[in-house]
């Protein structure tokens, strides 16, 4: 079978066989949520409610005020009984009361009513990033839009969430693809798979059979491949240029779990207001891929999942090579863009002592983004930020490679992440 790929990245141990065939269950709601206001790349929403009003679920309860923001609804039914500047509480009636907007048909509607649709469902990019999609949808002046990605990769080990979804919804996937493609005005669509998702590659391939404008790409196992750079350059070669964006070469890279939220607005009217997750890890009891409601804890779905093992070291949101280590259960709350919960045993978690640099260049050869890692953090710990910059430090994806490579176990994303926000906070200032 064909794998296309791109230059560069890592071969991680995957350990997707703890959950990748558990079928997708359902959490029982919780007696409470706490939803942040701001749950995505952008401005925050502003509060539609007040404390004691009663809401049902998938009621928009803060509205996105800035060009890049979308906005949230409640995941729950009940009562609002807090209301601050980051965060609306609500306490459950049990009912879980929820009245669907009106359903529409991918036929009937045109492409401004699905980008309309996806507005106001509060769709964003589940893959991680959660950018609003609506946002994404629209070519800026000058610009055309004639291929839609779908990244069905899910390249992070241990996560296997997009790998059920497909298997177990491929329809639903491919209508939100044909009304990705709609509303941008896309002639050809591809999703993108990795080989080590057979059952994804027969299920998505079965749901596209006669349909000749939408094309399944097998890929090769390989970390980053779900990167939206590294998907255009595997699938249609082409290379986004330095500091551009997928539509500088007329591309839109979207999540087959964001496709499948936007055929639910389409055509059952469901605002974006809960989200499949993995939760899993040798720390976790029963690994498993699971539906939770926005604003749920992360100690709620934990314990869901049968509970932490006593060896239990480290918790992550999302993968981890891309993920962020969490300190609390019980005050990290699930968003529109958490993938996954990892717990990792004492076993797999150990602390390195930094050494100095080798010259080695195994990070310069796994970077995807063909950067000069090395440099890039070497700049950035001793503030020369001109330099780094004009090594095209924004271009990093932050995707971890150069780190995982080192023999020298020098936190190279961490050092460049820390120059990218020490630029960016300088500009702000000025």
């Amino acid at each position: 079978m064909e794998k296309r790929s791109f230059k560069g990245g890592i071969h991680p141990l995957y350990n997707k066989e703890l959950s990748e065939k558990k079928q997708i269950d359902v959490m029982d709601d919780p007696k409470q949520v706490v939803i942040p206001l701001q749950q995505h790349i952008g401005a925050p929403c502003e509060p539609l409610v007040s404390k004691g009003e009663q809401v049902i679920t998938g009621q928009k309860i803060g509205e996105a005020k800035g060009f890049v923001s979308a906005p949230i609804h409640s995941s729950i039914s009940g009562e609002v009984v807090d209301v601050n500047e980051e965060r609306i509480t609500i306490k459950s009636d049990g009912d879980n009361r929820f009245e669907p907007k009106e359903a529409r048909s991918l036929k009937e509607i045109s492409s401004q009513e699905i980008i309309e649709i996806a507005k106001e469902a509060g769709i964003v990019g589940m893959g991680g990033a959660a950018f609003p999609t609506h946002v994404k949808m629209k070519a800026p002046e000058g610009k055309k839009i004639d291929t839609v990605i779908l990244n069905g990769a899910e390249c992070e080990p241990y996560l296997t969430i997009d790998d059920r979804i497909m298997v177990e919804q491929p329809q639903k996937v491919v209508e939100g693809l044909k009304a990705l493609m709609k509303a941008t005005g896309a002639t050809k669509g591809y999703i993108g798979i990795e080989l080590n998702k057979p059952n994804a590659i027969e299920a998505i391939g079965n749901a596209i059979q006669g349909d000749s404008s939408v094309e399944l790409v097998t890929l090769e196992v390989k970390y980053p491949q779900g990167g939206e750079k590294q998907l255009i350059k595997a699938i249609l070669d082409k290379e986004v240029p330095v500091g551009g964006l997928p539509v500088d070469v007329g591309s839109v890279v979207s999540n087959v779990s964001t496709a499948a939220a936007l055929a639910d607005a389409i055509e059952e009217g469901k605002p974006l207001y809960e989200r499949g997750i993995t939760v899993t890890g040798n720390g976790i009891e029963k690994p498993q891929n699971i539906i939770v409601k926005v604003g749920t804890t992360f100690k709620e779905v934990v314990e869901a999942c049968g509970g932490l093992k006593d060896n239990a070291a480290k918790v992550i949101s999302g993968g981890p090579m891309m993920g962020r280590a969490i300190d609390s259960l019980d005050d990290e709350f699930i968003t529109k863009g958490t993938s996954g919960i990892l717990v990792l045993t004492e076993d797999e978690v150990r602390l390195v002592e930094e050494r100095t640099c080798i010259r080695c260049a195994r990070c310069v050869d796994a970077c995807p983004m063909s950067l000069m890692p090395n440099y890039l953090a070497a700049y950035s710990r001793k503030e020369m930020f001109k330099e780094a910059e004009e090594l095209h430090l924004f271009n990093c994806i932050e995707c971890g490679c150069c780190s995982y490579m080192c023999p020298s176990k020098i936190p190279l994303v961490h050092l460049i992440r820390q120059g990218k926000a020490e630029v960016s906070s300088k500009k702000a200032k000025k």
